[in-house]
């Protein structure tokens, strides 16, 4: 019953302000634009003394060994030490992890991290009885319980999912292998996150006679440069020097997939991917279905790749356009203050209250909003440290999607915010497969609230297309992952070995497909076949589909949001308070969209194609 971290990651999404030449160290940036860990804990001293007294306290989870079904009140008392202990933990975890992303240099709080898994180790050993003897209960024992404890109504979610899973669990010996297990499982991920954040040898290239080192901040800055030399270059040489360490990443990534299918075996799963899914108790048929809808569309995504060629102006498209300015001299650049106006301007549909506490996460430095040198790349929110607000880490670099990114953190935030207000710390935990609502639908806010803003056709035209950008990476670049990994991993359990070069492979023929390649809708060149080795996302084991099945849900519940009723809206924000109390599944229902349906995705192309038609119209217009 280990809580699992709200820490929520953007997608594939790596920014910096500036050239990694000129990053500011992390003392030189201002105070009100970094978070303020010491909500958390005072010091690193009292983090280590509050550590050192849990490691103590967990000591007692012991004495209920034997005894968990002797009564409800026993029960209860186990249950409430328990979650008492693990929350503390999470907020251990929390402190020493975003410590470790200011700077990932310093090995300190490298070295607290490990420490912090160290304690979950052990205390997922001293608790291994636990789920053993609660599945000795039968139904009719459970019932009498609840009946007999009014505390134990908040436990009851979890304890019927819990002996739904029943099948899934092993003996007391069994479940203190799998604790201790922990320690290597993770490790593949563990090397990954420190090679290439810390030690990969980043390539350099000139660019306009300055030498710029591309790490992946770099990467994502320089990629969308509106020099298409440039864009190129970026590609091959980044690319490049990540196909020079092909067999460390291929070993890093079949080790994780091995790991994965170690722990499916142990837990009488027939696939990694029903491993997975089966904690939400998601149909797997939800998976294979967004992929089957998804190639089933492909003509809607090569319609975006055909608009994107024509805007560009450009005979042939390739892999190294993609991520290029869709309109020519429109600067869509924002400092923090006019994306906080629009952010919070954006959110007016979804109430005051909850423009309040979004306006808090600005003021109060929930926010770490900068890039430094050795900074964790990309964008979370972390919503893990259940009494204490939730947590932002940034890398703004002053563009629209920037400015993007930052709502959809928020989304992330006030969904954590909520739900920890509203539910007790067992419930207050939520699925990633309705994670990604709360995001993505602030981002569609945003859009829309930029677009009633703006008038001006070249304006209204990146607006639009930053929305077909988000449905490329979120919908259809996601799906294409989430396809790669049921490859990988059905590979695998069939006894297949993977090296990098077979990665290479797998990777390059699934997205010429997707791209058009052989139909020469966008040229997916060779050296794009390393793209795979610096997702960190594969490492998280059927994890990227849940942003598309999320991109689907949100594209609903906006529309309700923005042209529904007081109810709608109402619906919404119960949605959002709700955590863990039903199935991600219903929880949407009670929202007002069924993911059983074809309908969120039917909905999801309807808007998709309106607006490619909408910028084709506007396009012949300007004469284009």
């Amino acid at each position: 019953m280990l809580r699992k971290t709200q820490m929520i990651a953007a997608a594939m999404l790596f920014s910096t302000t500036v050239a990694v030449s000129q990053m500011k160290v992390r003392e030189e940036l201002p105070e009100k634009y970094t978070w303020n860990l010491a909500d958390l804990y005072a010091t690193d001293a009292v983090w280590k003394e509050k550590k050192d007294q849990l490691q103590q306290q967990m000591q007692e989870i012991a004495s209920y060994k034997g005894r968990l079904t002797q009564s409800a009140s026993v029960l209860l008392e186990a249950l409430e030490l328990h979650n008492t202990l693990v929350k503390e933990m999470v907020r251990l975890s929390s402190y020493a992890s975003m410590k470790s992303d200011q700077d990932t240099r310093v090995t300190k709080y490298a070295g607290m991290k490990q420490e912090v898994q160290q304690l979950f180790s052990e205390y997922g050993a001293l608790t291994s009885f636990l789920e053993p003897e609660l599945l000795t209960l039968k139904e009719e024992q459970l019932r009498a319980m609840y009946a007999q404890s009014k505390g134990l109504a908040t436990y009851q979610f979890y304890l019927d999912d819990l002996l739904r899973k029943r099948a899934h669990r092993g003996s007391e010996e069994v479940e203190k292998v799998l604790a201790y297990s922990s320690l290597m499982s993770g490790n593949a991920e563990n090397i990954f996150s420190t090679f290439s954040n810390a030690e990969f040898p980043y390539p350099e290239i000139d660019i306009k006679g300055e030498r710029v080192k591309l790490n992946m901040a770099n990467f994502a800055l320089y990629r969308a440069s509106e020099d298409r030399e440039v864009r190129r270059q970026v590609f091959n040489s980044f690319f490049g020097e990540l196909n020079a360490f092909q067999q460390t990443f291929g070993a890093q990534l079949y080790g994780n997939i091995n790991a994965a299918l170690f722990l499916t075996k142990s837990r009488n799963y027939e696939s990694t991917l029903a491993r997975a899914l089966d904690s939400d108790h998601i149909p797997t048929g939800v998976f294979h279905n967004l992929i089957r809808n998804v190639n089933g569309n492909l003509e809607t995504f090569h319609r975006y790749l055909n608009l994107r060629k024509r805007m560009m102006g450009v005979d042939t498209l390739h892999y190294y356009d993609l991520y290029a300015p869709l309109v020519e001299e429109v600067d869509l650049a924002y400092t923090v203050e006019e994306a906080v106006e629009n952010i919070l301007q954006s959110l007016r549909p979804l109430g005051t209250d909850y423009m309040a506490v979004s306006a808090r996460a600005f003021n109060e430095r929930w926010i770490d909003m900068y890039p430094n040198e050795g900074k964790r790349s990309g964008a979370y929110s972390n919503g893990s440290a259940y009494d204490v607000h939730p947590y932002i880490l940034m890398n703004y670099n002053g563009k629209y999607n920037d400015m993007s990114t930052l709502t959809h953190e928020l989304g992330h935030t006030m969904h954590s915010y909520l739900t920890n207000e509203k539910q007790h710390f067992v419930n207050a935990n939520y699925s990633i497969f309705v994670a990604e609502v709360a995001s993505t639908l602030n981002e569609e806010l945003l859009n829309d609230y930029m677009l009633q803003q703006i008038k001006d056709d070249k304006v209204r035209l990146a607006i639009l297309g930053n929305y077909l950008e988000g449905a490329k990476g979120t919908l259809f670049r996601q799906t294409q992952f989430a396809e790669f990994e049921s490859i990988i991993h059905e590979k695998v359990a069939q006894g297949e070995a993977l090296t990098g070069e077979d990665f290479d492979k797998l990777y390059l023929d699934l997205t010429r497909r997707y791209y058009g390649h052989d139909n020469n809708i966008c040229i997916v060149d060779d050296h794009v076949k390393s793209e795979w080795s610096y997702i960190p996302h594969f490492y998280y084991n059927f994890y990227v589909y849940q942003y598309a099945t999320s991109f689907t849900a949100s594209t609903a519940l906006s529309e309700k949001v923005l042209k529904g009723s007081e109810e709608d809206r109402k619906n919404y924000l119960n949605f959002l308070a709700s955590g863990s109390t039903k199935y991600p599944v219903d929880l949407l229902i009670d929202a007002g969209v069924d993911m059983n349906t074809s309908a969120p995705f039917d909905l999801t192309m309807d808007k998709i194609n309106a607006v490619i038609t909408e910028m084709e119209n506007i396009l012949t217009r300007m004469g284009k």
